[in-house]
């Protein structure tokens, strides 16, 4: 029942994807704010017994850490804003950011015969077209 206690705050944190940098160290019982951390932590349950929640919590912690480290590649707005720039109309910029089908209509409508691909290029220069996954890791 201990290490379900210690191991809850981990598995929620890893659950709601939302582990922003930290750059103190958290004791093993509190709340981890960083990936390296979580991940050292949810490390020592491995090798232990645990319950059959339990293992199903680590694991579901451990594949929710992979996808999130995955999908963490974050986008620049620069980029961003030079695909807008010189391929708008081809929707290039929309793929970057995850916007698949959207990026499919401007490539089949040449971006709104342009239009379109100028409101976007206004949009990420004010930084109101995000990815989709979040924010801009580097703005301009």
């Amino acid at each position: 029942m201990k290490r379900l206690l210690l191991l809850l705050p981990v598995l929620m944190l890893l659950l709601t994807s939302a582990i922003p940098p930290s750059s103190t160290p958290s004791a093993p019982t509190s709340l981890s704010t960083d990936y390296k951390e979580a991940k050292a932590q949810l490390e020592q349950y491995k090798g232990s017994k645990l319950s059959l929640k339990e293992k199903i919590g680590l694991k579901i912690a451990t594949k929710q850490m992979q996808k999130s480290a995955a999908e963490g590649g974050g986008k620049s707005q620069l980029v961003a804003l030079l695909l807008a720039l010189f391929v708008g109309v081809l929707g290039i910029h929309r793929f970057y950011l995850g916007y698949t089908g959207i990026g499919i209509v401007q490539l089949l409508t040449f971006g709104g015969l342009g239009i379109w691909a100028l409101i976007d290029l206004i949009l990420i220069i004010t930084g109101d077209l995000k990815p989709k996954t979040g924010n801009y890791e580097k703005t301009l």
